[in-house]
């Protein structure tokens, strides 16, 4: 009988992660214990892309470009990154950027959640810089 209840729990599939909200204002502030600074080495790409065409983005008339990417990251509750999610900005190679950045400044840098099940935060990076 106690080998029936255990294979049984055995054979449950994790529960699925949850969905990403529809509102991402409504997620929480992704915790970082430091804050990470956008470099202008790390800006530098950014600027290579739109300066290439890639991303479908207006010349401002000041030449002062400020590009934001949204991001959503799902965290574990034992504060481990389990997806990133950018939203789409219209440059693929730049949401992707930015993905890769959220999970190298989240990497032991978030603080403990402390809630029961994986948890849908939101943050953005920010390349700003005058061409």
């Amino acid at each position: 009988m106690i080998l029936a209840l255990l294979l049984i729990q055995a054979e449950q599939p994790p529960a699925p992660p949850p969905a990403l909200p529809s509102d991402w204002s409504a997620m929480i502030q992704l915790p970082y214990v430091a804050p990470r600074q956008v470099t202008p080495q790390v800006t530098n790409f950014v600027a290579g892309e739109i300066a290439a065409g890639r991303c479908a983005t207006v010349r401002p008339s000041d030449g002062h470009y400020v590009v934001r990417v949204d991001v959503a990251t799902l965290v574990a509750t034992d504060g481990t990154v389990r997806r990133i999610v950018p939203h789409a900005i219209g440059c693929p190679t730049v949401e992707q950027y930015a993905v890769g950045l959220v999970t190298g400044f989240a990497r032991g840098n978030l603080i403990p959640s402390g809630r029961a099940s994986d948890t849908w935060y939101r943050t953005a990076i920010v390349f700003d810089w005058h061409q």
